[in-house]
């Protein structure tokens, strides 16, 4: 059975807040990217450990530590990204999820005109170190087709995640981001990346990149659900519905706005009678 998730952050910084709306949609896992005004790589042991506790006290669960891992140039030092990766992976154990978000790095610091393919060698280091780390801890990284990182489009995907070629490196489907790179979500998206489509993020998007609600774009979400269901697709649904505000590290709803996302997900979900926890 898929379960949904959400990016709780979209709805308020404030942890309590962000709890009783998602239970108000009956939603019991979240993806955590921040609370209190702080990436969830941020947040003090003390602070941890209080999530967990307000966590455990409503019976939600961390579908996945949505981290901001890769989401730098790529000349930027490693070594300080597989330090932060470490404190992904120490929170990933204390969630009791698998699952890590991560990116494919930003252009060179030195000029976004650089071609891409000048750097994708490194790129793939990079990815592959992380992997066959996250392999020892038995976790697995999502990677997400997120706009201007090295993996935007749908051919850069594939060439990354077959050139690992690694079970513990998947896709994190995200529809609305392929539409803001002028890409088609379904089916050329959906298609190229079923090998590895192993987690998915639910937004959609106008032609020009605006985000709405599933089903209100052109992602065709009504297919991409019924596709995933004749899959036999057995994961999250995690809604992060960028509906107010979006910048390079989150984005921002409010409990309204992310009540009719999730409620327009479902919607979806009802009308082709596919059951969801």
């Amino acid at each position: 059975m898929i379960r949904l998730s959400a990016f709780a952050d979209e709805i308020s910084q404030d942890l309590n807040e962000q709890l009783a709306v998602l239970l108000s949609e009956n939603i019991h896992f979240l993806d955590l990217r921040s609370v209190w005004n702080s990436n969830v790589l941020d947040l003090s042991n003390e602070q941890v450990q209080l999530v967990k506790r307000t966590l455990d006290a409503h019976n939600v669960g961390v579908a996945a530590i949505a981290s901001p891992i890769g989401k730098v140039a790529i000349d930027a030092p490693f070594d300080a990204q597989m330090q932060r990766f470490e404190r992904a992976i120490a929170l990933s154990h204390i969630f009791q999820t698998p699952y890590i978000r991560i990116f494919s790095f930003y252009p060179p610091r030195a000029g976004h005109n650089t071609m891409q393919s000048a750097w994708r060698d490194e790129v793939i280091r990079r990815l592959d170190s992380m992997t066959k780390r996250a392999a020892e801890e038995h976790l697995i990284l999502l990677h997400e087709n997120e706009k201007a990182i090295y993996g935007d489009t749908i051919a850069r995907c594939v060439d990354l995640l077959s050139s690992i070629q690694n079970e513990h490196l998947q896709a994190a489907f995200d529809p609305a981001n392929f539409i803001q790179c002028e890409q088609t979500p379904y089916p050329d998206a959906f298609e190229a990346l079923r090998p590895w489509l192993h987690y998915v993020h639910v937004k959609d998007a106008l032609p020009d990149g605006n985000v709405v609600a599933a089903g209100k774009g052109i992602s065709r979400w009504p297919d991409i659900l019924h596709h995933l269901r004749q899959d036999s697709y057995d994961g999250f649904l995690t809604l992060e519905p960028h509906l107010a505000s979006a910048n390079q590290y989150s984005g921002f709803s409010g409990a309204d706005l992310f009540c009719s996302a999730s409620q327009a997900l479902q919607h979806i979900l009802q009308n082709i009678g596919w059951q969801y926890a």
